[in-house]
């Protein structure tokens, strides 16, 4: 069995839902040494979160924005952990609902996702650094 790990940091993002598929494969060409295994993707970060979902139409990451603000909004009256901004508990729930990890299965030493797919950073802050990220592909 084979094991890699490597930690990368991606650039800011604005708060929404973002693909980074491309990023994750230009960043860990190691997922080619791999015939059948899995790619676990972990964000180091309570206020972001990641997803797989739609990679083709744009407004779905729109849609998902929306939604999100929607169903936790900003501001709630309830909120006591406000200390970095309206933003900051809010962010905290949003990442929760999405996790903090994806795995996706590695075949022929590439991600076998569905046509349709591709993983997003979830950004659910106004005004985030840039997230780090431990990628670890595993397999035969």
């Amino acid at each position: 069995m084979k094991c890699y790990q490597s930690e990368i940091r991606l650039k800011p993002h604005a708060r929404g839902f973002h693909l980074i598929t491309d990023t994750i494969l230009d960043s860990f060409p190691e997922i080619e040494e791999i015939q059948s295994g899995i790619l676990q993707v972990f964000i180091k970060h309570t206020s972001a979160g990641l997803t797989i979902n739609e990679n083709a139409d744009p407004t779905v990451r729109v849609d998902f924005e929306s939604h999100f603000n929607k169903m936790v909004p900003e501001d709630a009256p309830y909120f006591i952990h406000t200390y970095e901004g309206a933003d900051d508990m809010p962010a905290h729930i949003k990442a929760s609902l999405l996790g903090s990890s994806v795995q996706v299965p590695i075949t022929d030493g590439k991600l076998n996702l569905g046509i349709w797919q591709g993983i997003y950073l979830c950004e659910h802050r106004n005004h985030a650094s840039g997230r780090k990220l431990v990628l670890t592909a595993f397999g035969s």
